[in-house]
């Protein structure tokens, strides 16, 4: 709610439009008149309103998690059809505090940042979260509400220490962190005028990975420097291989030992291959993947974007064309299309994608037969932090190529180094 007045005054002061998204989990019995109560705020503050449902069938183990997914796939699928590049999240100096106390007992859970990627994937690509208010403290915020008479609701969940998030919660309670008062459980409070405006803080400076950055050798396809930190190779590792889950932090942790005491090796992880030679570490997307799990042709709509093996985005002009990956077919492919996947590294080939139409059993390179563009490159930039500010999601004009962020031009320093590099993108 808080959130909500900030937001509003700024885009009233800034001429720009505001939505809001209620996602309706459906978890408890007073989820219907909450989502109600967040439409009308909304419509008060002069933003437009939508409501979400999670629909389905809910998990009975893992359900804070689940909810969490589900509530970001609705949230980025919902931003993307309103042309948003960036959304904005009220988490809390106490949402990170409970975050830090959940990892170090044991918690997978990611770290929460002011300036981050969308996790939804694909559904979030290109979309950014924005979290203004991650130095605040809840109990602020509370007292800065019930002076501007203010309502909010409290849901009862945060109390309920079946869940993990609860647990800390209540843990940190003496240092101020804690969850809602007692007389404030699941009670819904009346709503009052809305807050005066204060414009959200802007994004954060362009912040440094540790370690010399990926060199992209096109097509989705990167080497890397031996001394690779482990927060750049996770991030190049599910680029690559198109997932939307960060690798373990053990299997990690053996992947970097292994590159800094200098041996040679081939490893699957995140469904990217791992190939380090003596003079470089390529990483790229496996093809044997895609015999383990053989997934059926993609079929593409016409003139509709589509999403293939989380790396390519394609668009056929004309029907019955669908989406394979090259592995089994490189040897069907036409002359002209062999000599360009042989300007790849041998172990990229085979993860290309190549289209077939009705059934047919002739390949062609994806690019030749319908616009594509890898969304490798670009994603793994937003994870690098190399795209800081609202106005560097540039839009892409259709079919157009998408600027490099990696190696666009700018100097790239890393902390412990300075290499430099210059132009685009090798094709």
């Amino acid at each position: 709610m808080a959130l909500l007045a900030v937001a509003s005054a700024w885009a009233r002061d800034n001429g720009r439009r505001l939505l809001a998204l209620t996602v309706d989990h459906g978890l408890n019995p007073d989820s219907a008149g909450w989502t109600a109560f967040a439409g009308e705020a909304a419509r008060r503050a002069g933003a437009d309103w939508r409501r979400l449902s999670w629909e389905g069938a809910k998990p009975s183990t893992g359900l804070p998690a689940a909810a969490r997914a589900a509530r970001h796939r609705l949230i980025a699928a919902a931003a993307r059809r309103a042309g948003a590049r960036v959304v904005l999240f009220a988490h809390t100096a106490g949402d990170v505090a409970e975050a830090d106390l959940m990892r170090a007992e044991g918690s997978t859970l990611g770290r929460l940042r002011d300036w981050s990627p969308s996790p939804a994937w694909p559904e979030g690509r290109g979309l950014m979260l924005l979290r203004p208010m991650l130095d605040v403290e809840r109990a602020g915020l509370r007292d800065w509400l019930t002076a501007q008479g203010q309502g909010w609701i409290e849901d009862p969940s945060n109390e309920d220490v079946r869940y993990a998030r609860s647990r800390a919660r209540r843990a940190l309670l003496p240092s101020g962190e804690g969850g809602a008062r007692a007389d404030r459980r699941g009670r819904m409070r009346d709503s009052g005028t809305s807050a005066p405006g204060a414009e959200p803080p802007h994004p954060p400076t362009r912040r440094e990975a540790s370690g010399p950055l990926p060199l992209p050798l096109g097509e989705g396809s990167f080497t890397l420097d031996r001394s690779v930190s482990a927060r750049l190779l996770g991030a190049a590792l599910v680029c690559a291989g198109g997932g939307d889950r960060r690798p373990r932090g053990d299997r990690l942790d053996r992947i970097l030992t292994r590159l800094k005491a200098g041996e040679t090796f081939t490893a699957v992880l995140c469904g990217a291959r791992i190939e380090a030679g003596p003079d470089r570490v390529l990483i790229a997307r496996e093809p044997g993947e895609f015999a383990r799990r053989s997934p059926p042709p993609l079929p593409l709509p016409p003139g509709v974007e589509t999403v293939w093996d989380g790396r390519w985005a394609l668009t056929a002009a004309d029907p019955g064309w669908s989406v394979v990956p090259a592995a089994g077919r490189l040897s069907a492919l036409s002359k002209a299309d062999r000599a360009r996947l042989n300007a790849l590294p041998p172990a990229a080939r085979g993860a290309m994608p190549v289209l077939i139409r009705n059934g047919a059993t002739a390949p062609v390179l994806a690019g030749t037969a319908a616009k594509a563009h890898s969304l490798v490159e670009e994603r793994l930039a937003l994870a690098l932090d190399r795209m800081t500010h609202e106005t560097e999601l540039e839009p892409r004009a259709h079919g157009a190529t998408p600027r490099n962020h990696l190696f666009s031009g700018a100097d790239i320093t890393e902390e412990g180094s300075a290499p430099r590099f210059q132009g685009s993108r090798r094709e």
